[in-house]
């Protein structure tokens, strides 16, 4: 019985990812960012533990209904068949039912904040179960998916001040056009498995151009976030870190440049590197202008 149990739960943490934290801290980086810009630089201890703890639980979610909506497909991705809904040691029932348990443990702590928060927080719900959905119908279900990655950036500017100030805005569509270039890169893993069995990605639609139009919306992230910082009259540091998300960016695309998926896996991982040189700068800089 306790080996039963304790299969369960090896399985229930691979369903909510737990065992590969990588797309936390992809959703991370942005969403501590945009606390400290609308914090000028001291955010609420309160706000952040909830925005931290929220992360988790929303990536979360995000998988399990996922995972639940692609369980049928799932079985024919070299890459995802061993999923415990794929493989059939979680029951669809059991998935939903952390999915409704994570989902009412997220509205407790977002109903602590501000009238508001608790308002976008319905819209992000929504945005995070529709989006697993896109794949079967847009033809890039990656810029859907950028909306939903990006959405707890203006909902952080809402907690910490109340209102969603236009530079939340300017923010999340910087993280929008990274979110697009690094989730085509994790497409390119899959384009093969997902042409056969029908899934649509970004990475199927740009064809040929993939690297190119990865590059442009790098480039285009990289060009936001210096006028963010220009805005907001952020110092050196700030910009030290800009310049080293752009070597990594660099990095990345000569490891797509064969389109070989273990390399366009590895340029992908990458992300988390440059999510989290970006932050640390805005933290350094905001520290020494205090």
């Amino acid at each position: 019985m306790l080996a039963v149990m304790q299969g369960k739960a090896d399985a229930y943490r691979r369903l909510a990812r737990l065992d590969r934290p990588i797309g936390t801290l992809l959703l991370l980086w942005p969403t501590m960012a945009a606390l400290w810009f609308a914090a000028d630089g001291v955010p609420d201890p309160f706000v952040l533990g909830v925005f931290f703890v929220g992360v988790w639980l929303m990536r979360a979610e995000g998988c399990i209904i996922n995972d639940y909506a692609d369980r049928n497909l799932d079985k024919h991705v070299a890459r995802t068949q061993m999923r415990p809904l794929a493989n059939g040691e979680i029951q669809s029932w059991e998935a939903l039912l952390l999915f409704g348990i994570l989902g009412a443990v997220c509205f407790a702590l977002v109903s602590l904040l501000n009238p508001l928060t608790v308002q976008m927080a319905y819209a992000g719900i929504v945005l995070t179960v529709i989006y697993p959905f896109t794949k079967r119908f847009l033809p890039a279900p990656q810029m859907f998916l950028g909306i939903v990655w990006s959405w707890s950036i203006p909902m952080a500017f809402a907690a910490q001040t109340g209102e969603v100030a236009p530079l939340a805005w300017l923010l999340f569509l910087a993280n929008w056009c990274w979110t697009v270039a690094y989730d085509t890169m994790y497409g390119m893993v899959d384009r093969e498995d997902d042409l056969k069995v029908g899934i649509r990605s970004s990475a199927i639609w740009f064809g040929r151009w993939d690297r190119h139009i990865i590059g442009l919306l790098q480039l285009v992230t990289l060009g936001l976030l210096a006028a963010i910082g220009i805005v907001m009259g952020l110092g050196w540091i700030f910009y030290a870190a800009i310049a080293i998300v752009a070597l990594l960016f660099g990095y990345q695309q000569c490891l797509i440049i064969g389109r070989d998926r273990e390399a366009c896996f590895q340029a992908f991982l990458n992300n988390n590197w440059a999510g989290a040189a970006l932050f640390l700068g805005v933290v350094l800089d905001y520290a020494l202008i205090v």
